[in-house]
């Protein structure tokens, strides 16, 4: 037995982040695929979330991600109030080079093997055009295009909701829900981040942004001459007079080495498993930064792929994510009377609501 397959073992029977009810490792030796599709509950029902196409160091690594999103995706499901539980699946490769139709439709049936336990969507190296591939070989796929029955770009909903998430955090910390004169510093303005921008510029904040592909920083700099550009996200993160920061790119952006040098007195942003490891969150608190639980506020993404397989109405999703704002009040509250992190209350609500589904 390899030492990949130890660690996967464990991780799944005998650790903490482990519990997961299925693990699958597909691979297509003709069209080059390799992918891990990993579902953690279904307590809800049927397990939702995206497919991640990223050049892993190795599949351990590969492995451990897609542990990591599908359980996130349950916490996130659960607090957005959906009938779902929690999956992802992660493609292993670099999307620019291996990515085909082959592979796409090959993936799909893998997908539909399991009869519906799992519902796909778009994520990290996954885009519209993808989705209405992998659809040709699987009806429990969402992000489609409208042209093909779907709800197009779910990163527009995800934005908002991390919107309404800072907005939240304003009235938590400030009393007053708009960020006018508040600087938000996005490390990230890809699928998400950009749309962000738009957001906060309207709502009258002060933006500062970084980003490792400069294409991604001149198309918001083209469009906003007025926002500031940061050399990386290390000096983000130690920008003067930083009221807000957004972590929008991939994950364990909250480490035990940029926590102890944030300026920031928030943090909310649109990426996935955020907190570097467990007990981060309480250096966060320690520090008195209020941190928005990221599967909370970047749930509107999810909310709108989950909306497709209903039929999708874009104004029924947008008031659906507006609800983020009150839910991330309502955590805030329950940690304070709790005495715990925001962390630890979102999860413990989250919990709940799992807990009573697989009781009922």
């Amino acid at each position: 037995m390899t030492d990949v397959t130890d660690g996967v073992l464990h991780t799944l029977f005998r650790s903490d982040q482990g519990g997961h009810e299925q693990v699958v490792l597909c691979q297509d030796r003709a069209s080059g695929l390799k992918a891990v599709i990993a579902i953690h509950s279904t307590a809800l029902g049927p397990a939702l979330g995206g497919t991640r196409f990223y050049p892993y160091a190795n599949e351990e690594e590969a492995v451990a991600d897609a542990l990591n999103l599908s359980r996130g995706m349950s916490y996130k499901n659960a607090m957005a109030g959906l009938d779902h539980g929690g999956g992802k699946a992660v493609i292993i490769g670099d999307p620019e080079r291996i990515k085909t139709e082959e592979l796409l439709l090959a993936y799909g049936r893998f997908v539909a093997s399991l009869g519906g336990r799992y519902v796909t969507a778009c994520d990290v190296g996954t885009y519209v055009a993808d989705m209405d591939v992998v659809a040709r070989a699987c009806p429990w796929t969402t992000g489609r295009s409208p042209e093909n029955g779907g709800a197009g770009d779910s990163s527009v909903l995800t934005a908002y909701g991390v919107f309404q998430g800072m907005r939240a955090s304003a009235q938590h910390l400030w009393g007053d829900p708009t960020l006018r004169g508040r600087k938000v510093g996005i490390a990230g303005v890809g699928k998400v981040g950009h749309y962000l921008v738009e957001h906060l510029l309207e709502d009258g904040a002060d933006v500062v942004i970084t980003d490792v592909r400069p294409d991604a920083v001149r198309r918001v700099t083209d469009a906003h001459p007025q926002v500031a550009v940061a050399a990386d996200t290390a000096a983000l993160i130690r920008t003067e007079g930083l009221d807000i920061y957004a972590p929008c790119a991939l994950g364990g952006a909250l480490n035990d080495e940029t926590v102890p040098v944030l300026t920031a007195k928030v943090v909310c942003g649109a990426a996935n498993n955020q907190l570097a490891h467990p007990g981060v969150e309480k250096d966060i608190a320690d520090r008195g930064i209020l941190y928005a639980p990221d599967y909370v506020v970047n749930a509107g993404g999810v909310i709108q792929v989950a909306d497709e397989l209903h039929g999708f109405d874009f104004d029924r999703c947008k008031a659906k994510a507006a609800k983020i704002f009150d839910t991330t009040l309502t955590i805030f509250a329950r940690a304070k009377e709790d005495g715990i992190p925001p962390a630890a209350a979102a999860d413990r609500i989250a919990e709940q609501r799992m807990a009573e589904a697989r009781g009922r």
